[in-house]
């Protein structure tokens, strides 16, 4: 097969396949006719001759070869985003765009304020956030779609380069009349003694809270939980007496508005969660994501 041919429609659709699992699903992505997505990948299998996929009842999952042309096809998109991104970047850091994957609370307000900054001294860079749960984000930069990624806590992944880790210990927060808002420091015991907003048992807030508290035999009782961590924010500081959960930079805005506190914990397992900033090891951004990671990571360490 020709290197022309890797460049062209048959390769975008096959990857969209990848992507989705589906000819259907591909081609309302790619807002073509399913036939059209279904000639495309027949004709790669015909120029490779060899199949591309496993067929099932549920959809299409690319087999030993298939994932071999897409592993290729994405390192020749991103060398040809990398060389555009370079060329932009012989006329200054005028143009480019930069795809960030981040869990829910540094989408919320961090990131767009840094954004927002990046922006006002390079204001010709596009960005897209997308919003990820932690153990999704990794996959999201092998695969090509995201150029960035923050999170928290993750165990090492294969392919992945960490460019930041930094701690991110999680505080407990509550409206500014609470009993426990004048305190500088607390324990979960101090804690649990409040009804508490709890994010998901396979959040990492949820999971070290629940360490610490069967290490040290403390029960406690949750009055709301929520996937979404902002609603709990929101009802702690509607008072009643309830506590959640975060961490300092997710909430930074909130805190300024002196309706809410947050408080740091002493318990060792609440001090264990650092935040990652990560890339795809081996690739060379563009200048535009490069210059970003610069400015994200300085801006989390000037944060300390």
């Amino acid at each position: 097969m020709s290197l022309h041919t890797l460049q062209e429609t048959a390769v975008r659709y096959f990857l969209e396949v990848v992507r989705t699992g589906s000819v259907k699903e591909a081609a309302l992505k790619l807002n073509v006719a399913p036939s059209a997505v279904s000639r495309q990948v027949a004709r790669l299998e015909r120029e490779l001759d060899t199949l591309l996929f496993d067929r099932h009842a549920r959809g299409m999952v690319p087999n030993a070869a298939g994932e071999l042309l897409a592993a290729h096809a994405k390192r020749v998109q991103q060398d040809i985003e990398r060389v555009a991104g370079e060329i932009q970047g012989l006329r200054g850091l005028r143009s480019g765009r930069v795809r960030v994957a981040s869990t829910e609370g540094f989408a919320f307000d961090f990131l767009p304020t840094l954004i927002s900054r990046f922006r006002a001294r390079h204001e010709g860079i596009r960005f897209h956030l997308e919003v990820c749960p932690p153990h999704e984000i990794p996959g999201r930069i092998r695969d090509g779609e995201a150029d960035v990624g923050i999170t928290l806590s993750a165990v090492p992944e294969p392919g992945i380069r960490i460019e930041l880790r930094h701690p991110s210990p999680i505080l407990a927060v509550m409206a500014s009349d609470h009993p426990l808002a004048a305190q500088r420091q607390l324990s979960l015991r101090q804690v649990a003694a409040y009804p508490l907003g709890l994010p998901p048992r396979d959040s990492s807030i949820r999971q070290l809270l629940d360490i610490s508290c069967s290490r040290q035999g403390l029960q406690y009782v949750q009055a709301m939980s929520s996937n979404h961590a902002n609603a709990l924010v929101s009802f702690a500081a509607a008072g009643g007496g309830t506590i959640a959960f975060y961490g300092e930079l997710s909430i930074r805005t909130q805190l300024k508005s002196k309706a809410l506190v947050a408080i740091p914990l002493k318990d060792r397992e609440m001090n264990e969660r650092h935040l990652e900033v990560e890339t795809l090891a081996g690739r060379s951004l563009p200048d535009a994501g490069k210059a970003f990671v610069r400015f994200l990571t300085d801006a989390i360490q000037a944060s300390a």
